[in-house]
């Protein structure tokens, strides 16, 4: 059953005023890992300077003080080893959670991620849970270099037996975080670094929608934009200046891209007639591919025009110098929205 932001969003009103805090997205995380380990023991950190030094962008700062260096554990640099000694922990009881580094770090455990820690419930027969989650901060926007700007989320969901998620505001990620901790399978939780340190209200109190449901974050009626992670504030400015025009654009955040909530979608594609998706990763067979296939084989008779997409372009990402040539932005996808009205 999926959940619309119209029947789950609590207001600010119904909300105590003390649960009610402005965050960034990074300090957010930093919040939901401290509940989340404050409410179990068994939840346990590991990742490369993730203990004194909090992480490369400080997402774990405070947390090896707090609950000490037998529940935050500074690793070696081995990604593989990650993963496989928390797969061997998750077996005994912990809920382990991994940080990598960065995105492009994560394919040294790509053995274990999708051979092992994907399949072993199901090798299993069901028998054995796998709660683990790998964080992985991903995508651009950060002026870095090769294998720090990856968009690898199609290689999880194309995978059985991975959960993937992605939130694209403060409240998702403190939510999201811990519900990812407390879910049974295996999760990916990709963190839109370009979007850590941006600023946005967290209801502490009460979560707004579950962990895999598809949000409408903006009300239109003419075209649907859909994305996830960093590009659903993309699109909520290009819906802005699109309505200076005269064009009213509704936006769809999926925030989970495995399983995928496509009722919200569909929903809103059907009173709009037309739709484009936009991410930053490489277009060609990626998750906007599947949610745009979809969409199409469940609202064909709504459509007014093909479903569009705006994406990274078909290469490795390019130096830091020329990424904004590769990104999608605000203007590649206000030209889509304009083929998709000109149909």
């Amino acid at each position: 059953m999926s959940v619309t932001a119209t029947s789950a969003n609590l207001s600010a009103e119904a909300a105590p005023e003390s649960a009610i805090k402005t965050m960034t997205i990074m300090r957010a995380l930093n919040e939901g890992l401290r509940r989340a380990m404050a409410e179990s023991d068994r939840v346990v950190l590991m990742g490369e300077d993730i203990g004194k030094l909090g992480g490369v962008f400080r997402i774990t700062e405070g947390l090896q003080a707090e609950f000490g260096e037998r529940r935050v554990l500074d690793t070696p640099l081995a990604e593989s080893g990650i993963v496989g000694t928390a797969i061997g922990m998750a077996m005994v009881g912990f809920r382990p959670v991994c940080e990598i580094q960065f995105d492009g770090f994560v394919f040294p455990a790509f053995d274990q991620i999708t051979a092992q820690l994907a399949k072993m419930t199901n090798r299993h027969e069901g028998a054995l849970s796998m709660p683990v989650v790998i964080r992985i901060p991903y995508g651009g926007h950060i002026g870095a270099i090769e294998h720090h700007q990856e968009s690898p989320e199609a290689y999880f969901t194309h995978t059985p037996g991975l959960r993937v998620v992605s939130p694209s505001t403060p409240n998702d990620a403190y939510w999201m975080i811990q519900d990812a901790i407390n879910s049974n399978d295996p999760v990916i939780f990709l963190e839109p670094k370009g979007r850590y340190w941006i600023k946005g209200e967290v209801n502490t109190a009460e979560r707004a929608v579950p962990l895999h449901a598809s949000r409408v974050v903006r009300q239109g009626t003419d075209v649907t934009l859909v994305g996830h992670g960093a590009i659903v504030a993309m699109l909520l400015q290009a819906a802005e200046l699109a309505a200076t025009e005269g064009t009213s654009i509704e936006v769809v955040d999926v925030r989970s891209l495995s399983p995928v909530d496509f009722d919200p979608i569909v929903a809103s594609v059907q009173k709009t007639g037309r739709m484009v998706y936009a991410q930053e990763a490489p277009g060609f067979t990626s998750v906007g591919s599947e949610i745009s296939a979809t969409v199409t084989e469940r609202a064909f008779y709504s459509l007014e025009a093909p479903v569009l997409r705006v994406s990274g372009w078909d290469v490795p990402f390019p130096p830091a110098k020329i990424e904004g040539a590769y990104l999608p932005d605000v203007d590649r996808i206000l030209e889509a929205v304009d083929r998709s009205l000109a149909y």
